[in-house]
């Protein structure tokens, strides 16, 4: 009778992964943990404080609004382009030349950077020199983002559907690829209609990818940072000022790492949190069908 030999020296090729882990997050998440409980006056002068800059954090008003738009930004994303990128993918052609060119065309926005986004749409919404802003402009509509906060909100929304949606609909593109022709044929022989087709067929084989979808741009969208900064500043006043670039405000312009860190760990347990919710729920949906 042979017995089976085990082999543990295989875990050895891990360890590479493990020491780049360790130190690209962990070592980086233990100095910020570290930080948030004392009070750093210099490189060589700190006093240990405890909770205190979390109780800061957590009476803030200022971040109070910044969290509530966040909150507001990530979930408009999320009704916007989910189905949106749902209906990007039903529409893209499935073979031929036409499935390739759809595709490049499609992931084009992705490729560019985001300060570049956020400076095409600067200058896309100016009503002298960018075609949205004149063509407001020709609508009679006083378009400005520069002064005015709702129309500020509504190009970073415009801004970040136009460069996240092809995402959505290239995970749900590959989503409806992987299902295979015997349930269109079914549904074929049953002479079910297209919204019945998407309804019973599509959309449950949709549910894995989508998870992922909704998770990647829930956790990007509520880290958004660069794009906003460069087309607004964050402004007009605080109105597009998000959570991210308070931080950084706290962070480098006052320079105060001690509230700074606590911040950044609330704001990473608020991530994780609404992530597990997220997940949870879709789960428990799915199980229930």
């Amino acid at each position: 009778m042979m017995t089976k030999v085990e082999n543990n020296k295989a875990w050895w090729l891990v360890m590479p992964v493990f020491l780049i882990v360790a130190f690209s997050a962990i070592i980086p998440l233990m100095t910020v943990v570290n930080y948030s409980v004392q009070d750093i006056f210099d490189p060589y002068t700190r006093y240990f404080v405890g909770t205190e800059w979390f109780k800061q954090v957590m009476t803030d008003s200022r971040l109070h609004d910044a969290l509530i738009r966040q909150f507001i930004f990530s979930f408009t994303i999320l009704a916007i382009e989910i189905p949106l990128g749902i209906g990007v993918a039903l529409m893209m052609p499935t073979k031929g030349r036409g499935a390739s060119l759809a595709l490049i065309l499609v992931a084009i926005p992705l490729l560019i950077p985001w300060n570049v986004v956020g400076t095409i749409w600067q200058i896309f919404g100016r009503a002298d020199i960018g075609l949205f802003g004149a063509m407001m402009a020709k609508l009679g509509i006083n378009y400005n983002y520069a002064s005015e906060p709702m129309h500020a909100w509504l190009t970073v929304v415009l801004m970040d559907v136009w460069h996240w949606t092809p995402l959505v609909a290239l995970l749900c593109y590959s989503g409806l690829r992987a299902i295979p022709e015997v349930y269109y044929q079914a549904a074929r022989i049953d002479k079910a209609s297209r919204w019945a087709v998407f309804r019973y067929i599509q959309l449950p084989k949709l549910t894995n990818v989508l998870i992922i979808g909704v998770l990647l741009r829930f956790m990007d969208s509520f880290m958004i940072y660069t794009e906003p900064f460069v087309l607004t500043g964050g402004g007009p006043g605080t109105s597009t000022t998000f959570l991210s670039q308070s931080l950084v405000q706290q962070a480098i312009g006052q320079f105060d790492l001690g509230p700074a860190a606590a911040f950044s760990l609330v704001y990473f347990l608020i991530i994780l949190l609404v992530c597990w919710v997220f997940y949870t729920t879709i789960m428990n949906m799915q199980k229930d069908k």
